[in-house]
């Protein structure tokens, strides 16, 4: 076998979910399978053991096959510093930047790497569950295209179409992603399943029976909305999206989380852990109220710190932040949003910094010390302790952090509430997690406590992909897309 193709009629169809899903019920039946994804344009990253960065979907869905993720998976990764440039990551490492008017025509070697690292993959695995990007209808990109059926063609992989069906309109997305590839392409687009569903799906049979006549392309299953499953995205438009289940907490007793949703966020996925965490109610917000009021505020990761701080002055949430700090209401900054809490910001305009001219810009002033932004990125697994508790973390930073007083705190220090840290991932460790949302709680008056019966995050992220590929056997035909793969090799 070699590989398969999901992709999407639009970004955050559910491409990374069903991959993860699928990389598990193939390794359940005994596959050697490895997760991939040639180009993701993403600021949510994670740090494989051997120090390489790569797109936090594919080290999950990594974690879904049971193999250990490494750079060949996400080859290339484009992290976005503006609306006209992203900075590069090839094979895990810096390499340089992409402006806007490049990306139609100035990725050929970018296509050379993911190429190179797709053949290494399927050298070593039997089958290669492949992620495409966006749409592959984007005809305007289609020339120099190698993550959808650029890849396809490339390697002769059946694509399967994921349409999203609570956006509404996903029959004609379905049917226009098919009329609007190539003739050349169009035989590639083998199946196609519908995702996000709720009701009866017997309601949906007439409408894929057409979609069916007129492509060619049979349906597949279709995967119901699964309200449990909110795993690490590759975007900002799921972050946040963790849904309203009950856990039994009694309103008196709860705490409350405000997450500023900064216009460059990275790594949106720290705070998922906290969202996981009984009687705890987390919101991802740009309202000052919001911010104001809840127990604990948190300034996440920036792709872009200076101008995502420039940004919370315009606002006025700067404001709110400064007023918490007076009142000595609990804030916690990562990583970017540690750095936006320091004295100033030393940005020397080196490659892969926040701006592309030299500039030092006065911080918030709430942790004495500043930053400094170097050519050399920071790409580490760092732990430590944190009162008598083992915290882990993984660092991805251009800047270098120079305290001149507070406290210790992990990958960062602190005065009395206010906190930083410029390592991510921190919250997934769970003694350290409660231990920090008790004083929390006890510094606001809050009656929430952690409960001892709790399952670990890390059980829970398991659980969840375990959900995801327990409904692809039920609602999708598994064996159908294996058997797809076997007649195109």
């Amino acid at each position: 076998m070699s590989g398969l193709l999901i992709t999407g009629t639009s970004s955050d169809a559910g491409k990374s979910l069903v991959v993860t899903g699928l990389c598990r019920a193939f390794a359940r039946r005994g596959l050697a399978v490895a997760p991939y994804k040639a180009q993701n344009m993403s600021n949510h990253s994670m740090v494989c053991r051997d120090g390489a960065e790569i797109g936090r979907a594919q080290y999950l869905q990594a974690q879904a096959a049971g193999v250990e993720a490494t750079s060949a998976m996400n080859p290339v990764l484009l992290k976005p510093g503006s609306d006209r440039r992203a900075h590069v990551v090839v094979r895990g490492r810096p390499a340089g930047e992409l402006q806007a008017g490049e990306y139609a025509t100035g990725r050929a070697h970018l296509a050379q790497a993911a190429f190179a690292a797709y053949e290494e993959l399927a050298a070593e695995h039997d089958l290669v569950v492949c992620e495409g990007a966006g749409s592959p209808a984007e005809i305007n990109l289609r020339a120099g295209d190698y993550v959808n059926l650029g890849l396809a063609q490339r390697f002769s992989l059946p694509t399967v179409l994921v349409g999203d069906i609570d956006r509404g309109g996903v029959l004609a997305a379905l049917y226009g992603t098919w009329a609007l590839v190539s003739d050349e392409d169009r035989p590639l687009l083998a199946a196609y399943v519908i995702n996000k569903f709720r009701g009866d799906a017997s309601v949906l049979e007439p409408g894929l029976a057409e979609i069916t006549r007129r492509t060619g392309m049979p349906s597949l299953g279709v995967l119901p909305w699964l309200q449990d499953v909110w795993l690490d995205s590759e975007d900002s438009l799921s972050m946040g999206a963790w849904g309203d289940a009950e856990d039994g907490v009694p309103a008196d007793r709860r705490l409350s989380v405000a997450v500023v949703r900064l216009p460059r966020t990275s790594n949106g996925t720290d705070v998922d852990a906290l969202a996981a965490e009984p009687g705890v109610d987390v919101r991802v917000t740009v309202d000052a109220d919001a911010v104001r009021e809840a127990d604990l505020v948190v300034l996440p990761g920036s792709r872009a710190t200076t101008s995502d701080l420039a940004w919370l002055r315009r606002t006025g949430l700067a404001d709110v932040v400064l007023e918490r700090a007076a009142r000595g209401a609990p804030v916690l900054g990562i990583c970017g949003g540690y750095q936006m809490l320091l004295d100033e910001i030393v940005d020397d305009g080196v490659e892969g910094s926040e701006t592309p001219s030299a500039a030092t810009v006065p911080g918030l002033g709430l942790l004495p010390g500043r930053v400094v932004f170097h050519d050399d990125k920071v790409l580490a697994r760092p732990s430590g302790s944190w009162r008598g508790h083992d915290v882990e973390g993984y660092e991805i930073h251009h800047g270098v952090v120079e305290p001149t007083g507070g406290e210790d705190f992990p990958g960062g220090h602190a005065i009395g509430p206010v906190r930083g840290s410029i390592w991510h991932g921190t919250l997934e460790c769970d003694d350290y997690r409660r231990a920090l949302l008790d004083d929390v709680a006890a510094t606001t008056g809050a009656r929430w406590s952690a409960d001892p019966g709790a399952a670990p995050f890390a059980a829970r992220r398991e659980g969840m992909i375990d959900i995801l590929a327990d409904a692809l056997e039920t609602h999708v035909d598994v064996d159908a897309l294996l058997s797809l793969v076997k007649e195109t090799t």
